[in-house]
């Protein structure tokens, strides 16, 4: 019989045993947990669950942020068989109760507090919720329907007293084609879809990724996660993968903390998105700025010539000695503190979920850390395609994993059949049948474009693609993406459908702005005062003719409107996965974007 994710896992806690498989900061200080206590503590967990009626088919939802417990449930309950539905631990209370109630989770795992007291009002109006069970606030008020996770398994341990073999039978049940995990889309538009992924699904992309040399992963890689696990990128590529390759997971204790925490575990690989890189280049970038000018010409001279090797290497093309000892030189002065602040083993970052600007890959590429990019999507089990470590392309996310096979419709839409992609959206079967091609391909609503060498470019999403009046096609990513490289812009959203040009909606950096007023002399009180005053407006028009520069005509910018207010996920701009809604911003923001077409 073919192996489920619950046969990987008792392999690798009989083969590492001793060895550390995880650990978590919590308050400061790394609790760490052996592969034995990993399978120990995840089949508890399990027994915990069947004592409170789980078996093998129904839903058990997890709300609640990174935790050790997150995993031992999400283990123990498909060592039941049962379906685990995660939940952003950032969801309203409104969006929680919807996948509750969708799903049929009878059992829910809450992480903190607030989602506990989310939890209860969700049960109050929900009675096929029989059960929460609470991660850190131990309940002690007597209610039958609540029980701590500690609690939880307590009883799970005497179950296995009493029933010796119980756990390892129940997943040796589960079968390739069994459902593992109903995963809800974030909903940039209508309500969420609960995507189903079998252990098939699972499996297979495991596997894929496991067959391509040189390795992503081996026993001797640590990491360092931090992406939600209720995201499907975070939760394959973290968490299982990290168990298939044998890895220790060292989980940040929480996203502020994270490059400290990046600092003690000296992760060889980090998963993230692309904003992260973004994030870290724009903080560069900052630091540049307050530097003397000598020192800064010494930073931009070092990154021409980190980008200069960075290209020679992307074309497989030898490095001259002279550029070769200039960059040398270039490492020494700069790029080795990229790689000190990221503990100084990073080999590559993986970046999936959006496009990452070449200037910043380059950046990171001199620092001898490849920035990966991959495609995939909730309904493909994340990765669909990935690049090489040794054979890429910046631009492009690589070639399909093996035995995925990818193919363009003829109005460019990216297309999928593997099996990784998965089985359908749940209780939604004209939603399933509306997602694929009568020759069975995902119908990705991306639009891409394959390169001579196999290779998979996303041009954009077909939804958001832009149509101007002058009949010109424009993905938005692209030019926004192109924006966010520079540290003055912390959004950005490109409109121009139906229109003679394209503008923009933007947020602005208050640090960096208040980092470049100082430096020209402005005088402000608050950083948020500055966008206001003709100065430093000045300043940010400036910024955008330069980034313009590097556009053909009909992309440029050529109006735009700062929103004070940063795009939240609180005020619902924002998916929980951190991507733009942009219908809300539209809608939000209308007499603003009416503004800036007169007439």
């Amino acid at each position: 019989m073919e192996q489920t994710i619950n046969g990987i896992f008792k392999q690798r806690a009989d083969k590492y045993q001793s060895r550390i498989a995880l650990e978590k900061k919590r308050n400061g200080a790394w609790e760490s947990i052996t592969w034995n206590q990993y399978y120990e503590k995840a089949r508890a967990a399990g027994l915990g669950l069947a004592s409170l009626g789980i078996a093998k088919g129904d839903r058990v939802g997890i709300f609640s942020d990174n935790h050790l417990e997150w995993l031992y449930a999400d283990m123990g309950g498909l060592g039941l068989g049962a379906v685990v539905v995660p939940l952003y631990p950032t969801l309203t209370e409104e969006e929680a109760a919807y996948i509750v109630q969708d799903s049929g989770c009878t059992v829910l795992v809450v992480g903190d507090k607030e989602q506990l007291a989310k939890a209860k009002r969700i049960r109050a109006g929900n009675p096929a919720l029989q059960m929460i069970v609470s991660i850190l606030d131990a309940p002690t008020n007597g209610d039958g329907g609540l029980i701590s996770f500690a609690r939880l398994m307590e009883i799970g341990a005497k179950k296995q007293k009493f029933e010796p073999g119980l756990f390892e039978r129940s997943a040796a049940l589960v079968a390739l084609d069994d459902l593992a995990t109903i995963v809800y889309t974030s909903g940039t538009t209508g309500l969420p879809k609960g995507v189903m992924i079998t252990h098939r699904n699972i499996m297979f992309v495991l596997q894929g990724l496991a067959s391509i040399a040189p390795a992503y992963a081996t026993e001797d890689d640590q990491t360092v996660p931090f992406l939600p696990l209720s995201h499907v990128f975070g939760r394959i590529a973290d968490h299982y993968m990290g168990m298939y390759a044998g890895i220790a997971c060292s989980f940040a204790e929480s996203f502020n903390t994270l490059l400290e925490d990046i600092q003690e575990k000296r992760p060889t690989a980090i998963m993230a998105v692309p904003r992260v890189c973004e994030k870290v280049f724009q903080k560069i970038m900052e630091q540049v700025e307050t530097q003397p000018l000598a020192m800064q010409k010494v930073f931009y001279w070092s990154q021409k010539i980190g980008e200069q090797v960075s290209e020679l290497r992307e074309a497989a093309r030898p490095v001259p000695p002279l550029l070769n000892l200039k960059y040398q030189l270039a490492y020494a002065m700069v790029f080795r503190k990229l790689q000190d602040r990221l503990g100084g083993r990073v080999r590559y970052i993986m970046a999936a979920g959006g496009p990452t600007a070449r200037e910043i890959q380059l950046f990171f590429n001199a620092a001898g850390i490849a920035v990966v990019e991959g495609y995939g999507l909730t309904e493909t089990t994340a990765p669909a395609a990935l690049s090489n470590l040794s054979d890429y392309r910046i631009g492009t996310v690589g070639a399909p994993l093996p035995g995925v096979d990818v193919k363009i419709a003829e109005d460019g839409e990216v297309l999928i059949k593997g099996d990784n992609v998965f089985t359908g959206y749940w209780n939604l079967e004209q939603e399933t049948r509306r997602a694929f091609t009568d020759d069975g391909y995902f119908m990705s609503g991306d639009l891409g474009e394959l390169d001579d060498r196999g290779f998979l470019k996303i041009t954009g999403r077909k939804k958001d693609l832009i149509i101007t009046a002058g009949g010109k096609n424009i993905a938005p990513q692209k030019i926004e993406s192109l924006f966010m490289s520079d540290p003055l812009f912390l959004h950005f959203i490109v409109i121009g459908d139906r229109k003679k040009y394209l503008s923009a909606l933007v947020n602005i950096n208050l640090e960096q702005a208040a980092t470049l007023a100082e430096k020209a002399g402005i005088n402000f009180s608050q950083p948020v005062d500055l966008l206001d005053n003709p100065e430093f407006l000045a300043i940010v028009e400036r910024h955008v003719g330069e980034r313009n520069t590097h556009l053909a005509r009909f992309e440029t910018i050529k109006q735009y409107r700062i929103i004070k207010e940063e795009f939240s996920q609180e005020s619902g701009e924002m998916t929980a996965s951190l991507k733009l809604k942009r219908n809300v911003i539209n809608d939000k923001y209308a007499n603003l974007v009416e503004d800036m077409y007169p007439g």
